[in-house]
C-alpha cells in the first residue's frame, strides 16, 4: 500500500529484538522490509519463474492428445457429458457442456475420479446462483462430430482431436481447444526420488518461512498419498514427471512453496475468429484494448499489493476479473474463466483455419483471410469452468455476465458524490479544519476519510484515545451538514491478545493456518498479524457481527468502511502476500483461493454495514482488492498510484476496462496517491475526476497537503467548478446507475459499446461515454490547451456542456481547452437531468428542484430518463421509488411513468427546460398537467440556438406535457 516508513522499520526492529530469532531471519525480514520499500519488479514472479505457467507456455499449438470417448456420451436437454482421454497418459476427464438461459453456455472440464475433490468456487459466492438452464437440440451426431442448437446458435463437439466450436448465425465466433493446448494436470502420487531429491536441497533453503516465526512444519501428503517404494517406482518412470520443471515444490528468491499435493493445473485455448481486439481481464495498468503476449510474460491474474506500480505491462496487480470480451462490427462475445487461483492469459493475433470452418457453417465467401484472437488460460489448480456468452450486441453480453455474477448495487448517493481523504487526517481538529474550510471556500463533499493513524496502534475497530477522544462528537459534527465519515478496516489483526478482536477471533480458532496447521503469522502495520479466514462463512458471520455499535464502540450510522490490504498484503511473505500453501477453511490450500480473499473481505463487510441497520440501509465499502461478483458489495479504486501525468492518462483506460468486467463503480485516486502533483495537474486531475464514477481525492502521509482550497486561486476556482459541475450531474450519475444495476449496463463506456459498428473506436481509450449522453475527453497531457476530440455516429450531432456549440458526428474536432475547460459533450436526441442548486452536500440537495438539458438531434427529437427515490434504504426494492421517461418530438415535450411499479413520491419538481438546438424563438410555450394548461415564461438566445423554458413548477411525479408553438 505505502512507502514502508522510518517509523514501521523501526517497529519492526523493536518486535524482531525483543524475539530470539534466528540470524537468518533477521536478514530476511531486513531483506523484505527493503523490498516492500522499494520499486522493484524482482519482488514479483515472472512466468519463468512459476512453475505451472512455464509448463503450459512451452507447449505448442498442434494437435490435442485428447479425444471424446462417444460410448460415454450422456445427452440430457440442457446437458452433455462425455468422457475425454488423454491419448499420451490414458488419464480421463469430464466434460460437462450446459446450455443456459440468455444466450449463454458453459464448459467444465475435471477429473473422472481424482485422488481428492479439486477445489471449485462454492456456489453462491461468486456465482449469484445455479445458472437456469436452457434446451439444448440435438442437431446432428456423426461419426466426427455432435451438432447442439443452442437458441440461434450452433454448438459443434469435434471428437478427435476434441475442440467446441460456437457458431452464431454462420459466424464462427468462439473455439476452445482449437490450437490444442488443453492440459490438466492430474492429482499423482509423489514419487520416491522427489522426496529423495528434496532432502538433499534441504541444505539450501533458507531457514525461516514466515520471519520472526520459526519453520512450519511441511503438509501433511495428499489424500490417497503413499510412500512404499514399489508403488513410487512405477510414478517415477513416467517421462512427464522427471522432464517437466516444478512438479512438487518450488522456490521463489527465499521462498519455498511445497507442493504435497502435486502439480494441479489446468489450461485451455480459446479463440475468437473474426476478432481483432480482446478486452477485459482487470487488473493492469495498461490500454483497454488487450495486446500480444508475444514478446511479454502473459498478463497475469494474482491480486498482488504492487508497490509504485508500473504502466503498461502486464503484471498483476490488486484484483482480478477473468472475463474477455472480443467485438467487431458484426457482434460482441466473451467467456468467463470461473477459477480463482493464480491465472495467467496469453494472447495472439493471427487467422482463422476457414478450412475447418467450412465444414461447420456456411461462410467462406472468397479467398480473403479471415482474422482471429488466439488466448490461452492457465491457472495453478481448480477445474476449467468457462461460461461462454454471446451476445450478440455490447449490452447483451452486459446483461449476460451479469446474470452470473450480478450487476453493481445501487449506491447511497453520497456514495457517488465527491470524496475527500488522505493518509492521514491528523486528529479530530484536523477533521473539524477541514471540514470547515472546503464549507468557507464554498466547496461540496460528502465524505471525509480516516486512514490508518486513526486507530489505537493499528488495531481495527478502535480510535487512538489522544487523537480522536470523542469520535461520535466528530462524526455527528459532520453528519449535521449531511455528510458522511470512512474509517480503514484492514483484514490483518495485530497479534496482541489485549485487543479484543484478535483475542475473539483466535479464541475462536478463525485464523488462516500455515502449512503445518498453526495460525498463520506475518507482517503488515501492526507488526506481528494474522487474517481472518474469510473463506469460512462463520468468519464473515463473526466479521460483520463487528460492525453493530456495540461492538465498534465510537461508531455511529454515518460511518462507513474501506477495506485496504486485502489481496491479503504480507510484508515479509512471497511477493508480500500469503504463502500458497497456507490453509483455509476445509483444508483448502491459498493456491486454490488466493483471488477470493479480498472479495469475501469486501463481502463480509458489507454484511456488516447491512447488518447494523437491520438490512433497511444501502453499505457502502471500498474495496482495493476484487474478484468477479465484487460489485455487488461496493466500490473499487485503481491502488496506489502517482501523481503524475502518466497515470493521469492511464486512469481512462483502467477504469473503462473495470467497468466493462462489471466493476462500474470505480475510481482512481485524484491528483494520485505518491509524489507532490504540481497545481496544474491537481487541476487537470480534479476535473477527469468529476466525470468519472468513483470521485476521491487520496494522498500519501510523506506528500504535501493537497486539499483543494491550498490550491492558488485560479486553479482553487477551476477545481471547485468541477466538483459543483459533478454535484449538479448527480441526478444523472443516479440514473445511470439505477440502469446498472437492472441490467448490468456500463456507466463509464468505451465509445464501441454505443457504436459497435465504428471500428475506429475499438482501440479508442483516451475518451469514453458515460451512458449514451455525455462524450468526455480528459486532458491528460501537461500543458495542453486543447485536444483532438471524436464524435462518433454519422447522423449524430454533439453539444458543448457549456457553450452548446454543435459538433457533427464521425469526424474528429480539434477543441480549444485552456486550463479552465475540460471537454465534455451531450449527445443531440438525449435528455438529461440535472440540479443546479448546488450546496454543501449531496443530501441538502435531495428536494431541490431538476433542470432537464434537452439537445436535439438532427430531427429536432430527444429522449430521456430520470430515477430517483429516498437515495439510501432498500425502500426501491418495495416499490418506493419514481422513474420517469421525458420524450421530446413535434415541439411537445412529455413526461410519462417509464414503470408502473415504482410507485415512490418525491418533493421534486421541474423548474428550468434547456433546449438546445432549437431553430427558432417560440412565440408561446404551454405547460398541461392534469388536464389544466398555462403558458410559461421563455426566452431564446439566437447566438447558441437555446431556448429556455422557465418554471414548469410541476412535481416530477406527475404526468406533464409542455408544448411549443
Amino acid at each position: 500500500m505505502r512507502n514502508y516508513a522510518m517509523g514501521r522499520f523501526l517497529l519492526v526492529l523493536r518486535k524482531m529484538a525483543a524475539t530470539t530469532i534466528r540470524l537468518s531471519s533477521y536478514l530476511c525480514c531486513l531483506l523484505l522490509i527493503v523490498q516492500v520499500h522499494s520499486v522493484n519488479r524482482d519482488n514479483f514472479k515472472t512466468c519463468e519463474q512459476s512453475g505451472f505457467c512455464k509448463r503450459h507456455r512451452s507447449l505448442q499449438p498442434g494437435q490435442s492428445p485428447y479425444k471424446v470417448l462417444m460410448d460415454s456420451l450422456k445427452i440430457s436437454s440442457s446437458q452433455i457429458s462425455v468422457q475425454l482421454l488423454n491419448t499420451k497418459t490414458n488419464v480421463r476427464l469430464v466434460l460437462d457442456l450446459y446450455g443456459l438461459q440468455g444466450n449463454t453456455a458453459r464448459l467444465k472440464i475435471n477429473e473422472l475420479e481424482p485422488l481428492k475433490p479439486r477445489y471449485e468456487i462454492p456456489m453462491g459466492d461468486v456465482l449469484v446462483g445455479e445458472p437456469k438452464q436452457q434446451d439444448l437440440k440435438v442437431l446432428d451426431k456423426g461419426s466426427e462430430s455432435l451438432t447442439l442448437g443452442l437458441e440461434d446458435n450452433k454448438i459443434v463437439l469435434t471428437f478427435s482431436p476434441f475442440r467446441v466450436d460456437f457458431v452464431a448465425g454462420e459466424e464462427p465466433v468462439v473455439s476452445i481447444n482449437a490450437q490444442g493446448l488443453l492440459k490438466f494436470e492430474h492429482f499423482r502420487k509423489k514419487p520416491g526420488w522427489v522426496d529423495k531429491l528434496t532432502s538433499v536441497f534441504s541444505w539450501f533453503i533458507p531457514p525461516f518461512r514466515e520471519a520472526p516465526a520459526e519453520d512450519a512444519a511441511p503438509g501433511e501428503p495428499a489424500e490417497g498419498e503413499e510412500k512404499k517404494e514399489e508403488e513410487n517406482k512405477e510414478e517415477e518412470k513416467k517421462p512427464e514427471q522427471e522432464e517437466e520443471p516444478m512438479l512438487w515444490e518450488e522456490t521463489f528468491k527465499s521462498f519455498h512453496d511445497p507442493k504435497p499435493n502435486g502439480p494441479s493445473s489446468v489450461g485451455i485455448d480459446v479463440s475468437f475468429p473474426g476478432f481483432e481486439n480482446v478486452y477485459g481481464i482487470p487488473e493492469h495498468a495498461d490500454s483497454m484494448a488487450l495486446k500480444t503476449t508475444k514478446d511479454t510474460d502473459p498478463y497475469r491474474l494474482f491480486n498482488l499489493d504492487v508497490f509504485e506500480y508500473e504502466l503498461y505491462n502486464p503484471m498483476a496487480l490488486y484484483g482480478s476479473v477473468p472475463v474477455m470480451w472480443a467485438h467487431n462490427e458484426k457482434s460482441t462475445v466473451g467467456i468467463y474463466w470461473n477459477n480463482a487461483a493464480e491465472t495467467w492469459i496469453d494472447i495472439s493475433s493471427t487467422t482463422a483455419d476457414k478450412n475447418f470452418f467450412s465444414k461447420i457453417a456456411d461462410l467462406v465467401k472468397g479467398n480473403s483471410e479471415m482474422a482471429q484472437m488466439d488466448t490461452h488460460w492457465f491457472s495453478e489448480s481448480g477445474v476449467i469452468d468457462i461460461f461462454i456468452m454471446l451476445g450478440p450486441r455490447p449490452k447483451d453480453v452486459f446483461k449476460q455476465y451479469a446474470a452470473l455474477t450480478g450487476s453493481t448495487e445501487l449506491p447511497p448517493l453520497f456514495a457517488i458524490s465527491y470524496h475527500q481523504c488522505r493518509w492521514n487526517y491528523n486528529d479530530q481538529d484536523d477533521v473539524k479544519n477541514v471540514d470547515a474550510n472546503m464549507d468557507m471556500y464554498d466547496i461540496p463533499y460528502d465524505v471525509i476519510w480516516l486512514d490508518i493513524e486513526h486507530t489505537d496502534g493499528k488495531r481495527y475497530f478502535t480510535w487512538d484515545a489522544h487523537k480522536f477522544p470523542s469520535s461520535k462528537d466528530m462524526l455527528n459534527g459532520v453528519a449535521v451538514k449531511g455528510r458522511k465519515m470512512v474509517t480503514i478496516v484492514d483484514p490483518h489483526l495485530k497479534r496482541d491478545d489485549n485487543y479484543k478482536v484478535y483475542a475473539d477471533a483466535k479464541s475462536r480458532d478463525m485464523m488462516v493456518k500455515g502449512g503445518g496447521g498453526e495460525e498463520y503469522e506475518g507482517w503488515c502495520w501492526p507488526g506481528s498479524s494474522s487474517w481472518p479466514d474469510f473463506t469460512n462463512p462463520e468468519v464473515r458471520n463473526w466479521w460483520a457481527s463487528k460492525f453493530q455499535y456495540s461492538e465498534y464502540d465510537g461508531s455511529t450510522p454515518d460511518l462507513y468502511i474501506w477495506n485496504d490490504m486485502n489481496e491479503p498484503s504480507v510484508f515479509n511473505g512471497p511477493e508480500i502476500t500469503f504463502h500458497k500453501d497456507v490453509q483455509h477453511y476445509g483444508g483448502v490450500e491459498n493456491r486454490d483461493v488466493h483471488n477470493l480473499y479480498g472479495f469475501y473481505v469486501q463481502k463480509a463487510t458489507a454484511e456488516g454495514i447491512l447488518m447494523r441497520s437491520n438490512n433497511e440501509q444501502r453499505p457502502f465499502v471500498l474495496t482495493r482488492a476484487f474478484f468477479a461478483g465484487s460489485q455487488r458489495f461496493g466500490a473499487v479504486w485503481t491502488g496506489d498510484n502517482m501523481g503524475e501525468w502518466s497515470h493521469l492518462k492511464v486512469s481512462n483506460p483502467m477504469l473503462l476496462t473495470l467497468n466493462l468486467a462489471g466493476i462500474t463503480f470505480s475510481g482512481a485516486d485524484v491528483g494520485g496517491f505518491f509524489r507532490n502533483p504540481d497545481s496544474e495537474l491537481q487541476t487537470r486531475w480534479y476535473q477527469t475526476g468529476a466525470f468519472q464514477p468513483f470521485f476521491r481525492a487520496h494522498a500519501h502521509i510523506d506528500t504535501k497537503r493537497r486539499e483543494p482550497y491550498l490550491l492558488p486561486e485560479e486553479n482553487m476556482k477551476i477545481v471547485r467548478e468541477a466538483i459543483r459541475k459533478r454535484y449538479s450531474y448527480l441526478p444523472f450519475w443516479y440514473t445511470l446507475f439505477y440502469h446498472g444495476y437492472r441490467s448490468g449496463e456500463t456507466v463509464m463506456s468505451p465509445l464501441w459499446v454505443t457504436y459497435p459498428e465504428d471500428k475506429s473506436t475499438f482501440q479508442m481509450d483516451d475518451e469514453y461515454l458515460l451512458g449514451s449522453s455525455l462524450l468526455v475527453k480528459p486532458i491528460t497531457e501537461q500543458g495542453a490547451v486543447g485536444t483532438n476530440v471524436y464524435f462518433p455516429g454519422s447522423n449524430e450531432v454533439w453539444y458543448d456542456i457549456e457553450t452548446y456549440q454543435s459538433y457533427a458526428g464521425s469526424q474528429s474536432t480539434y477543441i480549444n481547452a485552456p486550463l479552465e475547460k475540460i471537454p465534455v459533450f451531450q449527445r443531440g436526441g438525449s435528455i438529461v437531468p440535472r440540479k443546479m442548486r448546488v450546496r454543501r452536500s449531496s443530501s441538502l440537495m435531495v428536494s431541490d428542484p431538476f433542470t432537464l438539458v434537452i439537445c436535439l438531434d438532427k430531427q429536432g427529437e430527444a429522449l430521456g430518463d430520470l430515477y430517483a427515490d429516498d437515495y439510501k434504504s432498500y425502500a426501491y426494492r418495495r416499490g418506493e421509488y419514481i422513474h420517469r421517461v421525458f420524450s421530446f418530438k413535434n415541439n411537445i415535450l412529455q413526461s410519462s411513468n417509464a414503470d408502473p411499479n415504482g410507485r415512490g413520491a418525491s418533493r421534486e419538481w421541474v423548474e428550468k427546460l434547456v433546449i438546445v438546438g432549437y431553430p427558432k424563438a417560440a412565440t408561446s410555450v404551454h405547460i398541461t398537467v392534469d388536464g389544466n394548461s398555462q403558458s410559461l415564461h421563455h426566452s431564446y438566445d439566437s447566438s447558441s440556438r437555446v431556448l429556455t423554458v422557465r418554471k414548469p413548477d410541476v412535481n416530477i411525479t406527475k404526468d406533464f406535457s409542455i408544448t411549443i408553438q
